[in-house]
């Protein structure tokens, strides 16, 4: 069962100085009462899937961007859920999904998850599920790795990582872009740990060119197409 969250959960994440937040919004956030998370960068939804814009217009994409985030995180299962971000518009709503945000300004994705589940280590837990805000077909996420090793899931390519989870407190580092699994796979042999990789049809599936599209399904295309604001 996830802990009760805030009302308003926020905590900032990030080097210390790097960007200042309002103290109002920087609450405290209690220990959490589990020991597994999950961990979803999410960046700006205007700025979001560009390769797109051939046959999604910006509202679309942003809706699309909206609706492919959900469905990760109502996949958490019974994992605490968390939004990785520097975007007050997905900070809002993030929360309105029922998500803790980690804010991580100006850190890029591979920093702002590192920060990400460095401040969840700090708070007690000890597995981290980190999967990316573009997975179209996401299951449950709550029954995939153990404590002990490294479970990685990679795009149909075998090239990104489209899910990694990590032993919070390994000091793992990550390193997303072309090529981040194999990465990925070295960064798990550097820590000495064993490295399950998983290859799973559902997960592999993400939403970056429009070929992608396909694996969206397209009564809930049109659907996002009819509810996106031009």
């Amino acid at each position: 069962m996830a802990a009760t969250l805030p009302e308003t959960p926020f905590v900032l994440a990030g080097p210390v100085g790097r960007q200042s937040w309002p103290a109002q919004r920087a609450a405290t956030i209690p220990r959490l009462a589990g020991v597994r998370a999950l961990l979803v960068p999410v960046k700006s939804f205007r700025t979001a899937k560009l390769r797109l814009a051939p046959v999604l217009n910006a509202g679309e994409r942003a809706a699309l961007a909206r609706s492919l985030a959900a469905g990760v995180l109502g996949a958490a299962g019974g994992l605490d859920r968390h939004v990785v971000c520097d975007d007050e518009e997905v900070a809002d709503w993030a929360r309105s999904q029922g998500a803790r945000v980690i804010w991580t300004p100006g850190l890029g994705l591979s920093g702002a998850v590192q920060a990400g589940v460095a401040t969840l280590a700090g708070e007690g837990v000890t597995l981290v599920v980190v999967a990316h805000g573009d997975l179209p077909n996401a299951g449950p996420l709550d029954a995939l790795g153990s404590e002990d090793q490294v479970t990685l899931v990679p795009d149909f390519q075998s090239d990104g990582t489209n899910v990694a989870v990590v032993p919070a407190s390994a000091g793992f580092c990550f390193s997303y872009g072309p090529g981040s699994f194999e990465r990925h796979r070295a960064e798990a042999a550097r820590l000495g740990l064993e490295c399950e990789v998983i290859h799973d049809a559902r997960l592999a599936a993400d939403v970056d060119v429009p070929a992608d599209l396909a694996h969206v399904a397209s009564a809930k295309l049109a659907v996002i197409r009819a509810a996106a604001v031009p």
